[in-house]
């Protein structure tokens, strides 16, 4: 009876602290919280299951022992799916999980379950048999998880710490289920279920093995913490005690002041509220100096190192800088990092000063056997011993290794490897050391690379002002030729046009002649054939003059030749040699002449380029059956000559173009292959040297809007308006 009650209280305790620390430790992680219910499941399933089996047992007493235990399976199952690998359940498996649950949790208080309780034993009713089918199932479930957690554990740590928790919990399962539902149920006696507390606390060895063997949930600090709970409970008890024992029983208070007695409890309280903070500071300073050397504080370290990896860029100073913060609170022999060659530089090793205990041929000896594992950070205690690979690590001290590699999408780029020797006060590396170091890895990486490239650069700085000046001369040798090249191009192109001009001067003239008869009857297909010759000829010319033109203004020879000018009459000869080529290409050409317009300072024939060259435009970039409108028109300010189509219109994209030389938009080249892009550049040119200004607007598949105006303050010729001819429309 005395074992037994030793046994309960021995494992309700031990998994009570051992659940509340761990949870206390990180209550939002959710390993923790799983691991703190199923403490809390199997601590009140082992006392109540020892009350039961008295000889006062009640019916309550005895739900509560069930209704534990399937908080208890429930625990196991939720726990085994977590750790030590997390394992996909799907929606559904979960569900019905917590719904059979939820629906047993409140069977075992329905009267169907237990029927009758005497002093020899206990009666159990129809429904007791749900429990057990949700007991045997629990139990399967409980074996498969088991199973598949060992399976699924890659590491050798992992592996382990699987088969101990399996092991573990599998005991505990088949025992309890033996002891509180079989055995009771065959043999109707219900002796058996005392020895819970015995299976309980078969669990709680199995867990604190796996805990201190394998570091499960770092049992040191664990440590360290409770022992530090103690104390500060029982300094702030005893402090509390002695202040209200003192005051209240040693020192007489009288008459009024009778108050300050009753108030001295409240008066302690407070005190010992306010000064919580900086005892409980105090004592886990002590704990940790005498329990847990190896502590840090991870939030430090992470914002020391991020002033170091953002305030340094000299590679050598970097490395070095990092290693003394890894030693400061990792606690290692030495940090060493290796980086791998680039392109531009040697690979190299580099540390903490004065702690570098592997040298340059053992650092590449452990890298080259370390290549073949895939891990990030590998952990000499942790790895199989395969090959002798922790054989070497132990050779040469080196208690971890990390490969420093970016864990970008599109690719991974490693640096080199830091290699960490082994904690001075011989502890093994934890779970939290590891997890802080796969934290800075990345952060690490960043700041090495760009070390990498600022070393690069300064090394490039060196020669740049040579390249930059040898590239220099070469430019200036090239230029030089460009210039004499251009020079020569320009005057090619000069002494061309004016070799051209004058024979097709001579071709347009004789054309002319014959188009009008003088060398006899002309038949119409005969006039068709030398309309399209005279016209052809007549755009060969304008070609010619902007092939001039583009060449004077290269030499600074562009010169507006103006004089009085009526536009009017300009427009209306440029109509009349296009009205055949309208017609050929069934397109209705209209230009309603202005009777009375002024006369303006203006380069003819230049201005005449330009009417010609927009309407032309507008005549080969109009499909058949369209119309083209032709006005010029005068305000009290302005005048202002337009070419409006409905042809293929000018892309959004390519409008900014438009204006430069040589420059033509797709849909122009399509319909025209044969265009120079020199048009509308020269034509610009001419307007702005006039004194005008450009219209341009245009909508693709809608047409376009070409044209130019003119201030008439400055051009105005101050003479009565010239009379002009009729107006005239073409089709």
């Amino acid at each position: 009876m005395l074992t037994d009650l030793v046994i309960a209280i021995v494992c309700t305790i031990i998994m009570s602290i051992l659940g509340l620390v761990i949870v206390l430790r990180n209550p939002k992680n959710t390993t923790n919280l799983q691991f703190g219910f199923l403490s809390f499941s199997i601590s009140a399933w082992s006392v109540f299951n020892y009350f039961s089996g008295g000889s006062s047992t009640n019916r309550l007493v005895l739900q509560l022992v069930f209704f534990f235990g399937v908080l208890t399976a429930y625990s196991l199952i939720v726990f085994m799916l977590n750790f030590p690998i997390s394992i996909s359940a799907s929606r559904f498996i979960s569900r019905v999980l917590t719904y059979a649950t939820a629906i047993m949790l409140v069977v075992v208080f329905l009267p169907g379950f237990i029927k009758n309780i005497t002093k020899d034993n206990i009666e159990t009713g129809s429904l007791y048999i749900v429990f057990i089918v949700y007991a045997l199932i629990a139990l399967g479930l409980l074996a498969f998880l088991a199973s598949v957690q060992i399976r699924a554990s890659k590491t050798k740590t992992s592996k382990q710490q699987a088969k101990l928790i399996a092991l573990g919990v599998m005991l505990y399962a088949v025992f309890a289920l033996l002891s509180n539902v079989i055995i009771p149920l065959f043999v109707d006696n219900w002796t058996s279920s005392r020895f819970g507390p015995v299976f309980s606390l078969l669990l709680v060895a199995m867990v604190a093995y796996s805990i201190v063997k394998h570091r499960l949930f770092d049992i040191r600090l664990i440590v360290a913490r409770f022992l530090a709970y103690v104390l500060l409970l029982a300094s702030l008890t005893t402090t509390y005690a002695i202040i209200v024992y003192a005051f209240t029983q040693k020192i007489t208070f009288r008459g009024d002041l009778s108050f300050i007695k009753n108030a001295i409890p409240f008066v302690a309280a407070i005190l010992i509220a306010l000064s919580f903070q900086t005892v409980k500071k105090f004592f886990d300073r002590v704990s940790n100096k005498y329990f847990y050397q190896d502590a840090y504080d991870p939030q430090l370290f992470l914002d020391e190192l991020n002033k170091i990896l953002v305030s340094t860029i000299e590679i050598k100073t970097l490395l070095e800088k990092v290693a003394d913060q890894i030693n400061l609170n990792l606690k290692s022999q030495f940090a060493i990092f290796s980086i791998k060659s680039t392109p531009h530089t040697d690979s190299r090793s580099a540390g903490s000063p004065g702690t570098l205990r592997v040298d340059s041929d053992g650092v590449h000896e452990v890298i080259t056997a370390m290549s073949s594992l895939r891990q990030k950070i590998i952990v000499a205690d942790d790895i199989e011993d395969e090959a002798n690979l922790k054989k070497l690590l132990t050779k040469h001290n080196i208690a971890m290794l990390l490969r420093l590699t970016s864990s970008g999408k599109d690719s991974k780029e490693s640096v080199g490897y830091l290699l960490l020797g082994a904690k001075k006060s011989g502890s093994p590396y934890s779970n939290n050391d590891t997890k802080i170091m796969g934290i800075i890895t990345n952060e690490l990486v960043i700041a090495i690379q760009n070390a990498l490239r600022f070393e690069e650069i300064q090394q490039f700085n060196l020669t740049l002002q040579q390249k930059v000046d040898d590239a220099t001369h070469k430019l200036r040798q090239t230029n030089e030729k460009l210039r004499q090249l251009d020079e020569t191009k320009d005057e090619f192109i000069s002494m061309a046009s004016h070799q051209l001009r004058t024979p097709l001067t001579s071709v347009k003239g004789y054309v002319s002649m014959v188009l009008e008869g003088d060398a006899g009857k002309v038949s119409k297909s005969q006039k068709d054939l030398l309309n399209q010759a005279f016209t052809s000829s007549q755009r060969m010319v304008y070609l010619i003059a902007d092939l001039l033109n583009v060449s004077r203004l290269r030499t600074g020879k562009f010169v507006i030749d103006a004089k009085p000018t009526n536009l009017a009459d300009v427009v209306q000869g440029e109509i009349g040699q296009l009205i055949e080529t309208a017609k050929g290409r069934n397109l209705e050409l209209t230009y309603h002449k202005p009777d009375h317009f002024p006369v303006l300072n203006l380069d003819d024939t230049k201005t005449r380029q330009v009417i010609m060259n927009f309407i032309d435009n507008a005549i080969y970039y109009t499909p058949a059956k369209g119309h083209i409108k032709v006005n010029l028109a005068e305000s009290d300010d302005a005048v202002e000559f337009t070419v409006v189509d409905n042809g293929l219109g000018v892309p959004k994209a390519e409008q900014h173009h438009l204006f430069t030389k040589f420059y033509r938009a797709g849909n122009a080249k399509k319909a025209r292959p044969d265009g120079t892009g020199l048009g509308l550049f020269m034509a610009r040119k001419v307007i702005v040297a006039e004194g005008g200004a450009v219209i341009f607007k245009s909508e693709e598949g809608k047409g376009s809007t070409f044209g130019f105006s003119f201030p008439k303050s400055k051009l105005l010729v101050h003479d009565s308006p010239a009379k002009n001819s009729p107006a005239v429309a073409t089709k």
